[in-house]
């Protein structure tokens, strides 16, 4: 019997790919990138493009949303890099990610899909994770009124984890890390300098893993 469908909110993205792995275990994907015309926009799309190819979704869809520009809002707003982040920008990170989700309702009517996975990580900060697991039920809810689908379901599953948690969880199902970007630069490799980057080394340290991206070897 058929694996049911879930559509995966991806932006290239470090946590994209691991989200992504983590749906596959349970669904067949359906893999949707949010485009801005933002600084990151085409090296997001070509990681994005990298993991379609890795993980060969059921479809694919790519859905312009320059609107977004200026926002900080993209799949996975900030939260997508490992980006060290102040308990401050959870909610404004919450809000931006709404208009994603709401095109992702709208491709789970189309498919029939019984989830949509993102991957919002907080941490374990009590006061922002509580903050930002009412935000997904409460769109959940939603969802299931307006869109018809009781069953339908929202997946945050990295969104507890600390950043080295989520790169030891990628390692653990074999998430491509080689085909992700973090970097805030447009350059063909990242420049291990800026936040971003930094948090990335950080976290890969922190698992005491080696990073694809500067090892050169493959996850």
């Amino acid at each position: 019997m058929a694996k049911d469908l879930a559509i995966v909110l991806n932006n290239g993205s470090l946590n994209s790919a691991v989200t992504c792995a983590l749906a596959i275990q349970k669904y067949r994907p359906v893999m949707l990138h949010v485009q801005t015309s933002d600084q990151m926009g085409g090296r997001r799309r070509a990681a994005y493009e990298q993991q379609v190819a890795h993980f060969k979704p059921y479809r694919e869809h790519t859905v312009p949303m320059g609107f977004l520009d200026g926002l900080g809002g993209a799949v996975e707003p900030k939260a997508s890099t490992v980006d060290p982040r102040t308990p401050a920008s959870v909610a404004p990170l919450l809000v931006d990610l709404l208009p994603a989700v709401a095109v992702a309702a709208r491709f789970a009517v189309h498919y029939s899909a019984t989830s949509i996975y993102l991957g919002l990580q907080i941490g374990n900060l009590t006061d922002e994770l509580a903050q930002g697991t009412e935000f997904v039920q409460v769109w959940q809810e939603m969802l299931q009124m307006t869109c018809g689908q009781p069953q339908l379901d929202i997946q945050a599953p990295l969104m507890e984890l600390e950043p080295w948690q989520v790169v030891d969880l990628g390692f653990n199902i074999s998430a491509p890390f080689d085909r992700t970007w973090s970097c805030s630069e447009q350059g063909p490799e990242p420049c291990w300098a800026c936040r971003a980057c930094r948090g990335r080394e950080s976290a890969f340290q922190q698992a005491g893993k080696a990073d694809p991206l500067k090892s050169g070897r493959k996850a």
